[in-house]
């Protein structure tokens, strides 16, 4: 389960718009990784991303996009693996999951607890 320090990291590092960009785009598939011809017995893995495939999409440097990458897998909202000379990262399910269920949990208190707050007659019908 997520205290609030990690839920504040998450926070933290999706405010940033790249890093907002990268996570967006890792967790809809907005990327596909090249085959590495230098290494062909690596298996790619379909579902996860190149690093150096994100970096092609914006004008920062390798090292900027891995710096951006860094802070989004300590915020524990995606997963890093090395294989062969790659890097691929994957959206960690399971912390967006919780992350969601936190907001789902925020809402349906706001649903049940509007009247309360803002005698909102829309809510008492």
């Amino acid at each position: 389960m997520l205290d609030m320090e990690q839920k504040l990291k998450i926070f933290k590092a999706l405010s940033n718009e790249t890093r907002f960009l990268i996570f967006k785009n890792v967790f809809t598939g907005g990327y596909t990784c090249s085959l590495d011809k230098k290494q062909p017995g690596v298996e790619v893995n379909p579902i996860a991303t190149c690093v150096s495939t994100i970096a092609e999409h914006f004008n920062f440097s390798l090292p900027t996009i891995s710096a951006h990458i860094k802070e989004l897998k300590e915020a524990k909202i995606i997963t890093v693996e090395k294989k062969g000379n790659k890097v691929y990262i994957e959206p960690n399910i399971q912390t967006i999951r919780e992350m969601a269920g936190c907001f789902t949990t925020l809402v349906k208190n706001f649903d049940e607890n509007r009247e309360l707050f803002f005698n909102d007659p829309v809510a008492m019908q």
